[in-house]
């Protein structure tokens, strides 16, 4: 039976436009979360056996079928250039994964300028998403990131973000 839910798993992670849950294949194959767990380890270990060019991952809370980084460079030119984000963005960016929940005021009172234009193009670039409203006077939106940004930066979960460099010890008082 294992061997026959090998091919609907590996044709459902294909047409997957976003990652699957393990509850979710699960449902889908009609089976238990720890069969698709070894289905999914089988495969992987067949991949990476026959030196396939395709790779499960686990990102954003899921598994997603993809390319092997090394073959990037005969991919790129099918590829639509997802654009970059300017220094202003990526700031932001970087504030929200690191605070989230986090309102524009919090974020423009660690940058020092605006960031309405900055947060709109990560809004609209489903980078960052508003998840609710601080009980505050104005019930200001707090902004998080989103699972396109756990995509995006090839992560599971938020969790995996890497830790933040230490501050440099101040060094005016010497």
């Amino acid at each position: 039976m294992e061997q026959t839910m090998r091919a609907p798993l590996e044709a459902l992670l294909f047409l997957a436009a976003q990652p699957l849950s393990t509850g979710e294949l699960a449902k889908r194959l009609s089976t238990t979360e720890e069969l698709v767990e070894k289905l999914v380890e089988e495969l992987r270990e067949e991949y990476q056996a026959r030196g396939s060019g395709l790779q499960i991952v686990r990102v954003g809370g899921g598994y997603r079928l993809c390319t092997r980084p090394q073959l990037a460079r005969y991919l790129v030119p099918i590829q639509e250039p997802p654009g970059r984000l300017s220094p202003a963005s990526l700031e932001v960016l970087v504030i929200v994964a690191y605070r989230q929940p986090v309102t524009r005021v919090q974020i423009e009172s660690v940058r020092g300028v605006r960031s309405e234009r900055a947060l709109s193009t990560l809004v609209e670039r489903d980078l960052v998403s508003e998840v609710g409203r601080l009980d505050a006077p104005g019930r200001p939106f707090l902004y998080g990131t989103t699972d396109t940004f756990l995509e995006t930066f090839g992560l599971d979960k938020i969790e995996d973000l890497p830790p933040l460099p230490a501050p440099l010890p101040n060094t005016e008082d010497s």
